[in-house]
C-alpha cells in the first residue's frame, strides 16, 4: 500500500520502515496504521530480509495518535471504532510475530501508541534524548490495544503504574524497566548500535531465530505439567535440523557456519518484482 506517511525500503537482508510525518511528529492514522501493516506484510513474507527496522524521520520516533483522526474516531459509531481499533491491534501483532528480528530505532518522542510500536518489537535502541510515555489517560482514553505487548516488556506491576499516571519518562528509565534494551548518546551511535545488532542475528541459524521467537510466544502460555514436555520436544526437533547440524559441525571445526560464509547479491536492493517470483531463498 503506497503511501507518503510510510517508507520501505531494502538492503540486502535488512528492511527498514520508515514512519515519514516529520512535521507532526509522526503520529499515526487510519492510513499510517494500514501502511504499516502492509510494510510489515511485506518485509515478513521476502524471504531475503532477517531484520526489520522501524523508525521515524525528523525529531521524534513516533507521538502516538494523530489528533485530527481522533477527532474523527470520536464522531464514529462503536462498530466503526471497534472495527479501526481492530486493525491497530492487528498491525501491533504482525509486527510482534514477525518471523524477522524487529528492532525499534528511537529517538525523540515515543509516547501513547508510538510507545507502543517499541513495545512490540524485539529489541529497541534508543538515544538519551529519547522521551516515553503513556499519556492516553490524560485525555480520558486508556492504552488497551497496546497493553499486550507494553504489560509483555515491562510486566505487570511496572504497567499498572504507567498506565494510570500517564507519567513521562527518559530513556535511561526505560532500560531499566527492560522497554529499552540499550541506550547510546547521539543518532551516529544509535545507527551504529543497530548495526551491531544486525551483525548479531546475520551470525545466528535463521531458522533458530524464528524458533527461538516462538519459544518466547509460547512457552509463558504453558502450564508447568506442559513446558517441560513442549519445551524438550523442540530442542529433540533442532537437533535433527540441518541447520542445527552444520552449526555444530563448523563449531567442531572452528569455522564459520553457512549462513555467515554465504552472502546476498549486494546488487540486490529490491523487493521482488512479479519477474522475481520463485527465486530461492538464500
Amino acid at each position: 500500500m503506497p503511501t507518503k506517511k510510510v517508507k520501505l525500503e531494502r538492503t540486502r537482508d535488512v528492511a527498514r520502515i520508515w514512519l515519514d510525518r516529520p512535521d507532526v511528529h509522526n503520529a499515526f492514522d487510519d492510513e499510517v496504521i494500514a501502511a504499516l501493516a502492509a510494510a510489515v506484510d511485506e518485509a515478513n513474507q521476502h524471504p531475503r530480509v532477517r531484520v526489520i527496522v522501524l523508525g521515524g524521520r525528523g525529531r521524534s520516533f513516533s507521538a502516538g495518535a494523530d489528533l485530527d483522526w481522533m477527532r474523527r474516531a470520536a464522531t464514529w459509531t462503536p462498530e466503526q471504532n471497534s472495527q479501526d481499533a481492530a486493525r491497530l491491534a492487528g498491525m501491533l501483532r504482525a509486527l510482534a510475530h514477525s518471523p524477522k528480528v524487529t528492532v525499534a530505532r528511537v529517538h525523540g518522542a515515543a509516547v501513547g501508541g508510538g510507545m507502543g510500536l517499541v513495545a512490540a518489537c524485539d529489541i529497541a535502541v534508543a538515544s538519551e534524548r529519547a522521551r516515553f510515555g503513556l499519556s492516553e489517560v490524560k485525555l480520558g482514553l486508556i492504552p488497551a490495544v497496546i497493553s499486550p505487548h507494553v504489560i509483555e516488556k515491562v510486566g505487570v506491576g511496572r504497567a499498572r503504574a504507567l498506565f494510570v499516571t500517564g507519567q513521562r519518562f527518559d530513556a535511561a528509565f526505560a532500560e531499566r524497566i527492560g522497554l529499552v534494551a540499550r541506550v547510546v548518546p547521539d543518532a551516529e551511535a544509535l545507527d551504529l548500535a543497530i548495526e551491531e545488532v544486525i551483525a548479531e542475528v546475520r551470525t545466528s541459524g535463521p531458522d533458530a531465530v524464528r524458533a527461538a521467537k516462538e519459544l518466547v510466544r509460547v512457552v509463558p502460555t504453558l502450564s508447568e505439567d506442559q513446558v517441560d514436555a513442549w519445551t524438550a520436544e523442540q530442542i529433540a526437533a533442532r537437533r535433527a535440523t540441518p541447520e542445527a547440524r552444520e552449526g555444530m559441525t563448523a563449531f567442531l571445526e572452528k569455522r564459520p557456519p553457512a549462513w555467515v560464509a554465504r552472502r546476498d547479491d549486494p546488487s540486490e536492493d529490491h523487493f521482488p518484482t512479479p519477474e522475481d517470483e520463485g527465486e530461492e531463498e538464500d
